[in-house]
């Protein structure tokens, strides 16, 4: 049933009878109207704001004289039969902040629904593959983040693949990502990226965060001490971002929280979404020698602003797609450099 301000559903509260009853009635009406559609998106906060500075120039000038890749080569390893949707959202994504080239490594059974997505990603199916490694080491030299699984399920054969991969990547220093499945790995082999030579980010809401601390910490402490056993134990190199209605940026003895904009409509895929902007995000963060807490705020400012303006066209009924075909002018209104 539509519910617009002009549909049935909204005519018919609107259409009281005119008695003071009556306009107390449409007022009300009017009210809970605008709390669920505002006309303008609730400003996003962070507790460190030259992260805001930074992230406004991030983006790299587009001139002439660039070769194609330059902008970013993301490569996205997940998918599986059940999830293959969750890749495609991370690669568009990242493609759409403004990435030049995403590479979907993936098994078969996924590959051709994944390419049916899009033509822009090229997909490769070779993560089931028995000489899987073999496969994917040409493709792993080009790329300048890796991130780990979105889709990517939980087999323990999977789990195999997972760390085949991260050690591949160690031994061509390419700097990782890692969400949704991937975490669930790590947690069960946190050594997997103990002292990993690049920057890694983890991505984990909140039931994959208590996972990855493990269960001998206190609940009510900080976010920010819960994790400083873990941190020490798997080096400098990790970052956390946690993700939830305060997003919190944990690196070891240091906190940066992210709140604000968003909705209330928490629509599936969105963290995939996130996942594959700050890959961008961390590509241009890097090449500038900053800090990989950029890439995060950037990339929480962008999927909250999104989430946002999607939820003012489409309230209830908003799905991820509708939040990256918002991503070109969220992008320009907060990333975009000025020349």
């Amino acid at each position: 049933m539509a519910t617009g301000l002009f549909s049935p559903l909204s005519l018919r509260f609107a259409h009281v009878p005119f008695t003071k009853k009556g306009i107390q009635s449409n007022q009300k009406f009017f009210r809970l109207l605008k709390s669920q559609y505002p006309n303008k998106m609730a400003q996003v906060t962070v507790s460190d704001n030259t992260l805001v500075e930074k992230s406004k120039q991030l983006a790299p000038a587009l001139v002439g004289g660039k070769h194609k890749g330059q902008a970013g080569r993301i490569g996205v390893f997940g998918g599986s039969v059940e999830f293959t949707g969750a890749p495609y959202f991370s690669s568009i994504s990242a493609l759409k902040v403004g990435a030049d080239l995403s590479y979907v490594f993936t098994i078969k059974d996924a590959a051709f629904v994944i390419k049916s997505y899009s033509p822009e990603l090229m997909v490769l199916p070779f993560l089931d593959d028995q000489d899987a490694i073999q496969k994917i080491t040409p493709w792993i030299e080009r790329l300048h983040v890796a991130l780990i699984g979105p889709g990517l399920g939980r087999l323990e054969s999977t789990q195999k693949v997972f760390e085949a991969v991260v050690n591949l990547c160690r031994s061509k220093q390419i700097p990782l990502l890692i969400d949704a499945d991937g975490l669930i790995f790590v947690s069960k082999n946190p050594d997997i990226i103990k002292n990993y030579p690049r920057p890694v980010i983890l991505t984990p809401n909140k039931m994959e965060f208590r996972k990855i601390i493990g269960d001998d910490v206190n609940a009510n402490d900080p976010k920010v001490e819960q994790a400083r056993k873990f941190l020490e134990r798997v080096g400098p190199n990790v970052t956390l971002f946690c993700k939830d209605m305060v997003d919190e940026i944990i690196t070891l003895g240091n906190s940066i929280q992210i709140s604000g904009g968003g909705s209330g409509r928490r629509c599936g895929g969105q963290g995939d979404m996130l996942g594959g902007s700050m890959s961008t995000f961390l590509v241009w963060a890097l090449e500038k020698n900053w800090e990989p807490a950029v890439a995060c705020y950037a990339a929480s400012k962008l999927t909250r602003d999104c989430n946002a303006r999607g939820f003012q066209k489409y309230g209830r009924s908003m799905v991820v797609t509708d939040m990256i075909h918002e991503i070109p002018e969220i992008f320009k209104e907060n990333f975009e450099l000025r020349v």
